[in-house]
């Protein structure tokens, strides 16, 4: 099993609405990624100065599912949102 945690925070000047948008648009990959095997997203809570706006952990079977989600067209489009409305993304991917 390999998990893939994501760390965003957003852009300044990022609105709540595109906020929503990506996180409507993470929610949405596991309905059609078959390669995702467990996805969560969620906005911090603790609002600190180290703190991410939002993250993700899923997990896949394998390297070569993930790679396979991190090109798959619906991904794409969520990596899109990711550049126009992040300032930072930081990633660590792991197998148990």
């Amino acid at each position: 099993m390999l998990t893939h945690i994501v760390l965003f925070r957003f852009k300044p000047e990022t609105t709540a609405e595109q906020a929503s948008q990506l996180e409507s648009g993470l929610k949405g990959l596991p309905t059609v990624i078959d390669e995702i095997r467990e996805f969560r997203v969620g906005r911090d809570i603790i609002r600190s100065e180290r703190s991410y706006d939002l993250g993700l952990v899923s997990s896949f079977d394998d390297l070569a599912a993930m790679q396979r989600y991190q090109v798959h067209p619906a991904h794409q489009q969520v990596v899109s949102m990711v550049k126009a409305y992040c300032s930072s993304v930081v990633a660590v991917d792991f197998q148990e």
